[in-house]
């Protein structure tokens, strides 16, 4: 289902980006199954539009040219192995919650954001405690 969007070569609008203009270009176009129904998330307070059956990082980039943050440097991340299995796609919910963006299918109303909470010093606070990839072996 995801499979028909592919990535596409930048044109001169990323020429605009580097001199400081408010854009976001995204780094995916979709060229086949524009059918499905279109549904709403956000992505750091823009609101987006994705089509059901759509994962994260799908909807993600075919509106904008990264997904997140690295936290080694701050380098923008884009994923990398697009099946669940290196780590790089994890973002955050606007509640403090995370998920692959890789494997976790875009929801109506969804809020994403690519700067992650810090995680919780009081209880009761929405940010993550933990990640989930501590909890592997």
């Amino acid at each position: 289902m995801d499979w028909t969007v592919y990535w596409w070569g930048r044109n001169d609008a990323a020429a605009d980006c580097r001199k400081g203009t408010d854009c976001a270009m995204a780094i995916l176009k979709r060229l086949a199954e524009t059918g499905r129904p279109p549904l709403t998330f956000t992505f750091d307070g823009r609101a987006c539009t994705a089509l059901a059956g759509d994962t994260v990082l799908t909807a993600v980039l075919t509106q904008v040219d990264h997904l997140r943050h690295s936290e080694f440097g701050g380098a923008p991340r884009a994923g990398f192995c697009m099946m669940g299995a290196c780590q790089d796609c994890w973002v955050q919910l606007e509640d403090g919650d995370r998920v692959r963006a890789c494997s976790t299918y875009i929801e109506p109303g969804m809020r994403l954001q690519s700067v992650p909470l810090a995680p919780a010093s009081t209880p009761g606070s929405l940010a993550a405690t933990a990640w989930p990839e501590d909890d592997a072996p």
